[in-house]
């Protein structure tokens, strides 16, 4: 992070940590400490049960470790997602298998695997491919995808049988096709669809621009059961942009160590003692948008001042700022501005950060 004038810099790349193919599911959690993290793939080469981890620390990756658990299958189209505090993870695929695991975010094992559905033959193939749990953990929601009809289901984990619980939310008929669904801060799960219209066009056409594409759907209430999630189709739209079978497989980044356990602390005398980490600015153009991104970490006090100027000194914009936790961040909208290089000041109390960037 200190190289290429405090931007960060690549010092090694295509570091190969293994030479399996992998099936579509490399998830993320928080170790149970809240500072490190596991990561996890299934190959999909051959029949296996095998679950490849890897623990991710300050020292750098280790792994990767396998266990193996839960059906074995050589499928590709696999997709998991950890429950919001980490204690479950749930696996779908194109087959037709559901499964939810417990997991211990200290040793990174699974256990206790509920297998709710089995992969089928070919011909009743129901593709799964969404998948979320709610916010509490009570509920998972399972979307087919690329089938004539695709559905969203519901399935309560606490019911006496827990595939009995299956509840079929919604129904919707090709050209549209569920993608997949992501749980977001605000509790509310988002769901992708893609229009395929028997070419896949990527990126859609103007003329394929439709209700389908442009908005996520919404289950505004995913801990209550059956119809009372309130799922919405099409309801958020983006604003222009459009979504097709992905979402952002963001991890949960929030969730914090885990209370009571034996590894909840980072207290230790093999710890290494934390260093001293120096204010830096990150200054990032983007051209098409004509927007530069401006953001600063590791700030002291709370009140700053941003300062732009351009190549022959001219101060051209100035905005008194808010520094939050250390931390500072702005969208500056170039629009109608010259091209050229432009320098920019962030003054907090007793420190001045400087960058350049490049408008174009």
């Amino acid at each position: 992070m200190n190289q290429n004038g405090g931007l960060g810099a690549v010092v090694q790349k295509n570091v190969q940590m293994t030479n399996y193919q992998a099936s579509d599911c490399v998830t993320a959690v928080k170790h149970g400490n809240g500072r490190d993290w596991w990561v996890f793939f299934r190959r999909f080469d051959v029949v296996n049960d095998s679950m490849y981890r890897y623990l991710v620390t300050p020292s750098g990756i280790e792994g990767p470790f396998v266990q193996n658990i839960g059906t074995p299958t050589d499928n590709g189209f696999m997709h998991t997602t950890f429950s919001k505090d980490g204690s479950k993870y749930l696996v779908v695929n194109y087959r037709g298998l559901i499964e939810v695991y417990d997991f211990d975010r200290c040793s990174g094992l699974f256990t206790n695997v509920t297998n709710i559905e089995n992969e089928r033959l070919p011909s009743l193939f129901p593709k799964y491919a969404g998948n979320a749990f709610s916010s509490s953990g009570r509920y998972i929601y399972v979307s087919t995808t690329d089938n004539p009809d695709t559905y969203l289901y519901q399935f309560d984990l606490l019911a006496p049988v827990i595939s009995a619980s299956k509840t079929l939310i919604y129904t919707v008929q090709n050209p549209s096709y569920f993608g997949y669904m992501r749980l977001a801060p605000n509790d509310k799960i988002y769901c992708s669809f893609n229009y395929y219209d028997g070419i896949n066009t990527y990126p859609y056409t103007d003329s394929l621009n439709n209700n389908f594409n442009q908005n996520l759907s919404v289950i505004s209430y995913p801990d209550s059961a059956g119809f009372a999630c309130d799922f919405t189709p099409f309801s958020f739209y983006l604003g222009g942009n459009e979504t097709y079978w992905g979402m952002p497989n963001n991890p949960e980044y929030d969730l914090g160590p885990l209370a009571g356990s034996p590894c909840d602390t980072l207290v230790g005398i093999s710890e290494p003692q934390p260093t001293i980490i120096n204010p830096q600015l990150h200054i990032y153009y983007h051209p098409e948008w004509q927007t530069t991104f401006i953001n600063a970490s590791n700030l002291s006090g709370t009140k700053g001042t941003i300062e732009i100027f351009d190549v022959q000194g001219k101060l051209v914009y100035r905005e008194d700022i808010q520094i939050v936790n250390g931390y500072y961040t702005r969208n500056f909208n170039m629009t109608g501005m010259a091209d050229g290089m432009y320098l920019v000041n962030l003054i907090t109390e007793g420190k001045r950060l400087s960058g350049k960037l490049v408008k174009y």
